[in-house]
């Protein structure tokens, strides 16, 4: 039989109109600021309202180790979310906005797939409501404030040479990573080095999605270190005054994004931190409103748990007051063969061999998800070229690592797919079995941090870092940054830093090429082995193929 693709089921969706979907949830017509018919803004002053509200539960959705097989993350996370409305429960979905750089680079468009999708699809993968615009134009904003008071006689006296503000854009450029700005004489300013990250790795990003209000943003922004002087003395924002209109500019960005799945069930959009650059989550402010207004929250972290999961536990949860109430750990059959060692071109061939063989990386995801506290079950999503044998092997393997595999079909049937995960997760999130706990406390020396997530997340032997990435550590300590987690940037398809290490490797070490303090949203960003806070595009961008048809119709993005 053959199927629809995503872009086709997507543009068959029987919409409703915004306001029925913030109806469901309890969301009045005039606190719903709408971008068309079919996605709005929720008004602070509702958010305001509602915080004395019961809490809802909250499920995180994470996943293995991303292969070229694919393993449905959001997908799952939509699926989960329906089928928790089909079984009678008031639920939502919290997922990250995209960004564009993926969007024409490796990954194309995505927002869930099959018949377990968020809509509209075009639109949340192209511009959507502005918010990553108004992120790049703060963070801009602030950089050409830098730059301006250096240019007016430096009354601050930075030094040129520790400007540690990078300037952003929303799309992958690698030629930008290093850059020399303001040449051209006398009138353009002082030459100095400086250099691009993606929109998504901007500490602006980060403080969108972890501030809990208006007032909270404006404070962060103005904590975040933008230049050292001579003496090694910090420059904040604030000295630059630019947190008034940089808060200005995102005022509207820090309202979270209502839309709808497939089966028109309310879904918040908001915030775009990746996960192997930076924490990875969705906004604090969209997962904390629909805890008061949903009975269960449905919200994923990216790529596997070595990394969302890790930071969604110990950056967001801590900052933000949450604790889940269950982990869905999502995987593929597919993807177990892979890691098994089997080619991508030979995964439609029944293997149950390599399926075993590739279930360490699983089991160690597992491992690392209890040792939070938090209750832990595999939703197997699947495959049309899956065999009862092979799901079988998975349901064993999982069942031996003292946790529970449910078979989900979501991709392929909506909500009836889901209906077993769903009758599960919520028996689990109701029975109060999580006893959430960070695996390292606050008063941690921030080396010892890292040593703690590399030894028991990623099973490393030793961490790797000279004298200037420890004598760093030791001076921000100093300054009364020690007690700040940690933010690993990391390659998202190996436990290890090598990316062609797939499995569950052991032996191996972390180094530590670089470290960066996030005063403002709050923690110290520690960047491992070759990974780049600026993608590049690949070989065979997607953009080569994206156009619009002669129906006007986006081809090619998904």
């Amino acid at each position: 039989m053959g199927y629809k693709t995503d872009i086709e089921i997507a543009r068959e969706a029987k919409k409703k109109p915004i306001q029925e979907i913030g109806a469901k949830l309890g969301i009045p017509t005039e606190h719903l600021l709408p971008y068309g018919h079919d996605k709005a803004k929720v008004s602070q002053e509702y958010i305001n309202s509602v915080q004395g509200n019961k809490t809802g539960k909250l499920i995180l959705v994470t996943a293995i180790n991303p292969t070229p097989a694919g393993e449905g993350k959001t997908t799952t996370t939509v699926g989960l979310g329906d089928g928790l409305n089909r079984i009678g429960k008031k639920a939502a979905i919290c997922i990250r906005e995209a960004s564009l750089g993926p969007n024409f680079g490796m990954k194309g468009g995505a927002a869930g797939g099959g018949y377990a999708q968020v809509v509209p699809m075009e639109d949340m993968n192209l511009h959507f409501t502005g918010d990553f615009h108004a992120i790049t134009s703060a963070h801009s904003l602030l950089s050409a404030m830098i730059d301006n008071h250096i240019y007016w006689g430096n009354d601050l006296g930075i030094d040129t040479r520790r400007v540690v503000w990078r300037r952003v854009v929303d799309m992958n450029d690698r030629s930008l990573r290093q850059i020399t700005s303001s040449l051209g004489g006398v009138s353009n300013g002082f030459a100095r080095e400086d250099g691009f990250d993606i929109t998504v790795a901007s500490e602006v990003m980060a403080i969108l999605c972890l501030a809990l209000n208006l007032e909270d943003l404006e404070k962060r922004l103005g904590d975040m270190i933008v230049a050292y002087r001579r003496d090694r003395t910090p420059v904040f924002c604030r000295d630059i005054k630019a947190e008034g209109a940089m808060t200005v500019l995102l005022k509207d960005a820090m309202q979270p994004n209502l839309v709808q799945t497939l089966e028109n069930n309310p879904a918040f959009v908001h915030g775009g931190p990746f996960a192997n650059i930076a924490h990875g989550c969705n906004s604090v402010t969209a997962t904390t409103t629909a805890l008061k207004i949903a009975d269960y929250v449905v919200t994923e972290a990216g790529f596997g748990a070595d990394l969302g999961a890790e930071k969604f536990m110990n950056i967001k949860c801590r900052k933000a007051g949450l604790a889940p109430d269950c982990v869905v750990l999502v995987a593929t059959v597919r993807a177990m063969k892979m890691n098994g060692g089997v080619s991508k071109n030979d995964l439609g061939a029944e293997n149950v061999d390599a399926v075993k063989e590739g279930c360490a990386n699983l089991g160690r995801h597992i491992g690392n998800l209890k040792s939070f506290g938090v209750p832990v079950v595999v939703a197997i999503n699947h495959f049309v070229t899956d065999t009862d044998a092979e799901i079988e092997a998975v349901k064993e393997y999982v069942k031996g690592q003292g946790s529970e595999a449910i078979l989900s079909r979501h991709w392929e049937l909506g909500s009836e797919g889901s209906e077993e995960l769903a009758v599960r997760v919520a028996e689990i999130a109701d029975s109060g079995r999580s006893q959430f706990s960070p695996i390292y406390p606050d008063d941690m020396s921030l080396w010892d941090k890292i040593n703690r997530i590399a030894k028991s997340i990623y099973r490393a032997d030793e961490v790797l870092a000279d004298s200037k990435v420890r004598d760093q550590l030791k001076l921000w300590e100093e300054q009364g940054y020690g007690h700040l987690p940690i933010c690993m940037a990391k390659t998202q398809y190996s436990f290890s830093t090598d990316p062609t290490l797939r499995g569950a490797p052991t032996g191996h070490s972390v180094p530590v090429r670089e470290v960066r303090l996030s005063a403002g949203a709050g923690f110290v960003v520690v960047v491992c082995g070759e990974i780049m806070t600026m993608p590049g595009l690949p070989r065979k961008p997607a953009a080569e193929t994206i156009r619009l048809n002669d129906m006007g119709s986006i081809e090619g993005l998904f």
